[in-house]
């Protein structure tokens, strides 16, 4: 008689323990789905709201695709710059509520598409009717905003700047869409798309294929890499911000071959658009120049603080290097100021420009020494035709 009084000590200890594990167990949803596409907008968020408010961490793919499905407009797009972790308090759901009857959207800062993949799979895991309507709204919205001229995307819709209705290559918003479309063909977790949408996803793909190959800068008449964004009537170079003049844009081009070399059975045209641009990666490259960071008196500009500057430093032994923009004509490395002069030399940019922006960078290395040679490996056979 004396273990019955233990026993339900244990009893109800095991109870105890049990309703303290479930809610974490039920908030413990299983690996989690990626977020890196979102880090550009979530960065973006944070610097101007700071980094100390609460988030979902990145297991509970549930709470954040239900974020998603709030953030989402009516019309199908998202606003540009989110962070879809963010637990939204009373006032902050209102707004969002608010906000949904807003039209257009953004497909700055790999906008939309992200938003679009990670629905699709929050429903391949969950079966959440909300997360499939959700991404089959972005999808429509993904397809209505293609740009007839040329088969590439804008900036941002409604257009509010004279840079949002281009046709940019820049924070890969068309080699971006491009990626998510081509998932959307061939992975089974985007089953639920309708034959009618699908066709349409695969016109799409082969438009924007097409303006890809079309709108690759050519040089007395050799193929060089993208620019940074594209007039869509003229489809000639253009200009974005005050400071990103019309130029090749390297970081951008990357993200184009990258894309053209996930083509499972590429044309010929595809294969020599790829050698062309890697042809002018590796006769591009600067060498014996070095990036340093060093800390320095802090400063607090309008879109930034830093404790840092930013400095190039003469270095025989130093990787490969790449400017950020490089000349329509020549391919010279391009800078300028926030004002939109070009300037010469790297210290000639303020402080403020030289560490806000990313002026050169070794973007195209992994290209050249391990996906490139790889790639031309699985296409001899193309190359040969």
């Amino acid at each position: 008689m004396a273990a019955r009084p233990a026993a339900r000590v244990s009893v109800r200890r095991l109870a105890v323990l049990l309703w303290i594990a479930l809610p974490c167990a039920a908030l413990a949803q299983g690996p989690e789905i990626t977020l890196r596409g979102f880090q550009d907008g979530i960065n973006h968020w944070q610097s101007g709201h700071g980094t100390t408010y609460p988030r979902y961490r990145p297991d509970q793919y549930r709470q954040i695709a239900d974020n998603l499905v709030l953030l989402q407009r009516r019309g199908g797009g998202w606003a540009v710059n989110q962070d879809p972790q963010r637990i939204l308090h009373d006032t902050a759901r209102a707004q969002v509520l608010a906000d949904q009857a807003t039209p257009g959207g953004s497909f700055d800062n790999r906008n939309v598409y992200t938003q679009v993949a990670y629905l699709g799979e929050a429903f391949a895991r969950s079966g959440d009717v909300r997360y499939r309507d959700a991404a089959v709204r972005g999808l429509d919205f993904i397809l209505a905003e293609q740009i007839d001229s040329c088969g590439g995307w804008p900036h941002s819709v409604p257009s509010r700047t004279a840079y949002h209705g281009h046709i940019p290559f820049a924070d890969d918003v068309t080699s971006g869409v491009l990626t998510t479309l081509r998932r959307v063909l061939r992975e089974p977790l985007f089953g639920f798309i309708s034959a009618g949408q699908r066709a349409r996803v695969q016109a799409a793909v082969a438009a924007g294929d097409a303006c890809l190959l079309r709108l690759q800068v050519r040089q007395d008449g050799v193929p060089t890499v993208w620019a940074g964004q594209y007039d869509r009537t003229t489809l000639q170079p253009a200009q974005g911000r005050k400071f990103e003049l019309p130029a090749l844009v390297t970081d951008e081009s990357v993200g184009v071959v990258r894309y053209l070399m996930s083509i499972p059975d590429p044309s010929p045209t595809v294969v020599a658009s790829v050698n062309a641009a890697m042809a002018w990666f590796q006769a591009h490259a600067l060498t014996g120049w070095r990036l340093e960071t060093f800390e320095t008196t802090p400063a607090q500009f309008q879109f930034h603080r830093t404790t840092v500057d930013r400095r190039l430093v003469a270095d025989a032994g130093a990787p490969l290097l790449w400017g950020r923009f490089h000349d329509l004509h020549d391919s010279s490395v391009l800078l300028a100021n926030r004002e939109g002069e070009r300037v010469a030399r790297f210290d000639a940019i303020p402080r403020e420009r030289r560490t806000g922006y990313h002026w050169y960078g070794t973007w195209p290395q992994a290209l050249i020494t391990t996906d490139y040679p790889r790639w031309q490996q699985r296409t001899a056979g193309t190359r040969a035709r």
